[in-house]
């Protein structure tokens, strides 16, 4: 039988299954600020055993709150990259993000409130690959009505050490 305790025997607060502890935002935190951080030191950083660590990581990856990633700039790399705007057919949302997310030039998709439906990221070879993209992929997906592209000169910055608040 469940009571309204918010703690269970092992004295630990019960928790919606989306929610994080407070050691699973800590080692967030440090792997934010440098991926390659060894387990040893974020558990001797945290005063927990590196088992403890290991353990809740790879259950942040798998819940797909966690992903331990090299970042590259694209544009460093001789990519062109761009922020598109979409908006579409009344009724396809969901089908069109779902569609975009699909198609291997597309790094982003968020459905948004505002102007656009959808903003997607795309990455091209170049500035011909991304035309290509743009006039023979992107608008053929059932449902796109219009689209504005911005493509991006110079990556001024891309940070994803926002923390867990």
């Amino acid at each position: 039988m469940r009571t309204s305790n918010p703690e269970d025997a092992g004295g630990r607060r019960n928790r919606r299954p989306d929610e994080l502890s407070e050691l699973d935002k800590r080692i967030i935190e440090h792997l934010q600020e440098d991926g390659r951080r060894a387990f040893t030191q974020i558990a001797a950083a945290l005063g927990v055993s590196e088992a403890a660590v290991r353990a809740r990581t790879n259950r942040l990856v798998e819940r797909g709150i966690l992903q331990v990633v090299g970042v590259a700039d694209p544009g460093k790399l001789g990519f062109q990259q761009a922020l598109i705007g979409i908006r579409c057919e009344p009724g396809h949302l969901v089908e069109v993000a779902e569609a975009l997310a699909e198609l291997p030039e597309v790094d982003y998709v968020v459905v948004t409130a505002g102007r656009f439906d959808i903003l997607i990221e795309a990455v091209a070879e170049d500035n011909e690959a991304l035309l290509r993209f743009l006039a023979d992929r992107l608008q053929r997906v059932p449902g796109v009505r219009d689209t504005e592209t911005f493509t991006y000169l110079r990556l001024v910055k891309q940070t994803y050490q926002f923390g867990t608040r």
